[in-house]
């Protein structure tokens, strides 16, 4: 079978042509699994599969700008504001498998705040994409360094990876904890120490 070469770097397709060839995509790896994309239970399960991972992925549809949309606000506030336990599900890159978790996240205010949904927003951005855990972690940091220039900013993340669960070395009970400390919450132990006893009272 002939297979087409697709260009994989920043791909513009309209939604509907993307989808159609994640469809035909689809079709095809069932094929290769040796099933029958034709039977009732399969019939429909490429289009779904499809769907699915267009939402999966539609944190590459999303830009920083957009998402904060002005949510930006002036605040004589200098003290830590900490965002915890904000669910993470996201794709490996490596096995297009899921890794879920949560994030905590949190910084120090230079004379401006941001609005708190926008910080879930933006784990939410980074995440719905293929990712390792450990990109994820810094960009989320570097989000927030951008939108507000605070002091400083900490973002620790801890997930469990279905790449370790389910195939490999199958370790049910890993969880894998990153961390990314800028500025003040990596030059400052008492601030590093004070943000991460708070995410885990």
């Amino acid at each position: 079978m002939q297979m087409q070469q697709i260009q994989c770097n920043n791909m513009e397709q309209h939604p509907s042509t993307k989808q159609e060839n994640l469809r035909q995509s689809y079709e095809t790896i069932i094929r290769y699994c040796a099933d029958d994309c034709k039977r009732p239970g399969l019939i429909k399960t490429p289009e779904r599969a499809a769907q699915a991972m267009l939402f999966f992925t539609k944190g590459y549809e999303d830009n920083l700008d957009d998402l904060i949309n002005g949510a930006v606000f002036n605040e004589d506030h200098d003290d830590m504001v900490i965002v915890k336990d904000i669910e993470i599900f996201s794709l490996c890159e490596h096995h297009l498998v899921p890794f879920i978790g949560k994030a905590h996240i949190g910084y120090i205010p230079n004379k401006k705040v941001l609005g708190l949904s926008k910080i879930a927003r933006i784990v939410e951005m980074f995440s719905r994409r293929l990712q390792v855990q450990e990109r994820l972690t810094k960009q989320i940091a570097t989000a927030l360094i951008k939108a507000v220039q605070p002091f400083g900013v900490g973002v620790v993340i801890e997930a469990s990876h279905m790449c370790m669960v389910m195939r490999g070395i199958q370790k049910i009970n890993a969880v894998t904890i990153t961390s990314c400390m800028m500025d003040v919450f990596r030059e400052d132990s008492k601030t590093r120490e004070e943000f991460l006893k708070l995410i885990r009272t």
